[in-house]
Order: structure tokens, then sequence, then C-alpha cells
């Protein structure tokens, strides 16, 4: 009869144990961030350098092979001067499950739609969180039932979005703002009876031909972008966002051909409160792979973006050219360089320049520099309010 050992059951036990365990998975972020700005602030109350704390937290927790979840994720930062800045905000918390060529997600979601570097057309989904960057990636989340099909004809994405987010704004105390200030106390204006409760739909049709990759996107709702008019109450001295209706057509090609990737985003938007006009942003990214025999790859990028408004346009990438290139070292750490310059082709002496990167320190902590500058700005562009505002932004982040 052979010897038994008190410790041959300990795998089995172990395994009980672990089958026994939450799924709950926890994910997060704390961020210590401050900005300089070295040039005299252009309007009263506005201070040379800020500092910010944020977090975001995630949760998931799956079931029924993964095929069914909820996810949570929260995102909140205090700023220590800019009042409007310190916000908290739901990114996500959705429930989602996936079938056979199908898939559903209802509650508050982050999409991204688009594949330019520079300028992001066709992304009207999610409202843009202006007070963390003016790059406008940081987006709020959405509202939104989601469902998602794919097959041999591509992937289409239908969206029913029954609440609008209003965009963030800068306070009286914060940079990168207008000289009013934009009332955000008070309710915002729509051009819709319903308001914020106006449903909007939004479908998008996607698909693989090889090395290129096509998209086609259609989005009638309330317009992402405010226009801005005088506040009822305080005319003289502050702007109300009045958010219009809008209509808007989306194209989204990407073609890979060797170390060339070429890139376009196109879309035609109408409403009744502005005029009809369409937009385009294109171009291409080549790559170099082991610059010198290193590790270094080295990608030079040119984009092209216009907008049929012209020198009318709200935005200021109306005739303009991206410059760009990003150095990935490929190390240990992941650090990444994304170098760039916008030219306006209109008045050539205005550009932007810009400098992003990026780098892990540890296991745990990561490192990012962000370096904006704001060049001869004209009074006709929009970018002449902030032209005194070229910053330099470093961001500490832990990661547990």
């Amino acid at each position: 009869m052979p010897v038994l050992s008190p410790f041959a059951a300990l795998p089995e036990v172990a395994s009980r144990s672990e089958q026994q365990q939450s799924p709950l998975r926890l994910d997060g972020e704390l961020a210590m961030q401050g900005r300089y700005f070295w040039q005299q602030a252009a309007y009263p109350a506005q201070t040379d350098s800020t500092t910010s704390i944020s977090t975001l937290l995630t949760a998931y927790v799956p079931w029924n092979d993964e095929r069914d979840a909820l996810v949570a994720s929260v995102f909140g930062r205090w700023d220590s001067q800019d009042s409007e800045r310190s916000h908290v905000d739901i990114r996500e918390l959705k429930y989602f499950h996936v079938g056979e060529g199908w898939e559903v997600h209802a509650g508050i979601d982050k999409v991204f739609w688009g594949q330019a570097e520079s300028l992001h057309l066709v992304d009207v989904v999610n409202q843009t969180d202006l007070v963390e960057h003016p790059d406008t990636e940081d987006k709020l989340g959405q509202p939104m039932l989601r469902l998602a099909t794919n097959g041999g004809w591509g992937n289409l994405d239908i969206f029913v979005m029954p609440y609008f987010r209003e965009r963030t704004f800068a306070g009286p105390e914060g940079r990168l703002r207008l000289p009013v200030l934009i009332n955000t106390d008070d309710d915002a204006l729509y051009e819709s009876a319903d308001e914020q409760q106006h449903v909007d739909y939004a479908l998008r049709w996607s698909q693989l031909f090889g090395d290129w990759e096509l998209a086609l996107s259609a989005f009638d709702g309330t317009s992402r972008d405010p226009l801005m008019v005088a506040d009822p109450l305080n005319p003289m001295t502050h702007l109300r966002p009045l958010y219009p209706q809008m209509t808007q057509y989306g194209l989204e090609s990407l073609y890979l051909s060797g170390d060339w990737i070429w890139k376009l985003e196109a879309i035609h938007r109408e409403g009744e409160l502005f005029e009809d006009y369409q937009a385009a942003v294109g171009g291409f990214e080549y790559t170099l792979y082991g610059v010198s025999d290193s590790a270094i790859d080295v990608g030079l990028l040119l984009e092209y973006q216009y907008d049929s408004r012209g020198t009318d346009a709200s935005s200021f990438n109306q005739n303009d050219l991206f410059l760009g290139t990003r150095i990935g070292f490929n190390d240990m750490d992941d650090s990444q360089i994304l170098a760039g310059m916008m030219q306006d082709l209109d008045e050539t002496s205005s550009r932007v320049f810009l400098v992003e990167g990026q780098t892990r320190l540890s296991a745990a902590w990561t490192m990012n520099i962000d370096i904006w500058l704001f060049i001869n700005q004209q009074a006709s562009d929009p970018l002449w309010y902030i032209r005194q505002d070229d910053f330099a932004q470093l961001t500490f982040t832990y990661h547990f």
C-alpha cells in the first residue's frame, strides 16, 4: 500500500481556491502633473504655473467565459488654479455581451473613430474634455446603446445616444482660453427643444480589403462642437455655448504599402444654424526602421488639413500643413517622441510646434512631457486668443 503524503492534496485545494476567487479585476493610475507658461498671461486672474493630481480607476467583472462583463472607469482631477479643470467624469460604466458575430454594449462608453495623426474630423461620438489638453484627444463618457455586427461584408456599428454631454472649458484662472469667459454655471443653449435629452443616432461600417482599411459613417444629432453666442444674462462679459443640430457623413481610409502608411479622413457636415461645409485631412507616414543599424525607428509624417469655409472656419485647421516625426527607441522603457509643426498656409508666419515624449521609469512609474508653442498667431486666427500660452507640461504617473 503506497504511503500518502499529507501534502498530496494541496494542488487540488489551491485549484478550488482559485475557482472561488472573485473575477473582479481592478486597475488604476495616479498622476501628478505640472504646467509652466513662460509668457506673461494675456488675461486677468491667470497664473504662470499650475499643478494638479488626477486618478483613473477601472473595474472589470467578466463572466460566462468573458462573453458578458461589466466595466466601470472613473476619472478625476484636482487642479491648483483652475476650478473648472477640477472635475470628475465617468468615462465608462457599461454592460456588454458578445454573441456569435455580434455584440451589444449598454451604458456609458468611449468610442474612437479616425485614422489621421494631426486631426480627427470624423470622431464625433464622444464629447471633448477640453480642460484636459488643447489637443482635444481626451473625451467624456457618452451614454449609449451600441450594437456591433461583423461578417464577410465588414463590420457595422449602430449607436443610439439618449443623452448629450456638454464640453468642458477653462475657468477665469485657467490658461488656454478665450478672452471672454464662457458661462458654464447656467444651462447651455440648444437648437433642439429636447436639449440634453435629444436622442442622437450614428452608424459606422468598416471593412479590410487586404492592405486597405475603409470606413464610412453617418451621425445625426446634437453637434459636439458648440457655437459661441453672447450670454443673454451677461452679453458684454460672457459667452454661452449653443449646440446646434447637425448631420455628418464621414470617410476614413488607411492603406499600407511597405514602409508607407497613407491616411485620409473626410467629412460633409450640414445644419440649419451654420453653413454646410466639407473638411478633410490626409497624408502619409513613412518609417525608417533600424536607423544607422540601431534599434531606433523614425517615422516621417506629412498631412494636409482642409476646410471649405476657409478663413471663416471656427477651427484653425482650414488650410494647414502638418510636418512631424515619430521616434521609437524600442528600448525596455518603451520610450517614444512625437515632434511636429502645424504650418498655416494662409499666414505663413503662423505655426504651432509640439513635442510629446513618454518613457517608463520603472515597472509602476511612467513619465510624459508635452511642449506646445504658438508662434506668430494673427488676429484673424482662432489661435490668436492663446498666443501667449506657450507651455511645458510634465506628468508622472503611478500605475497600480
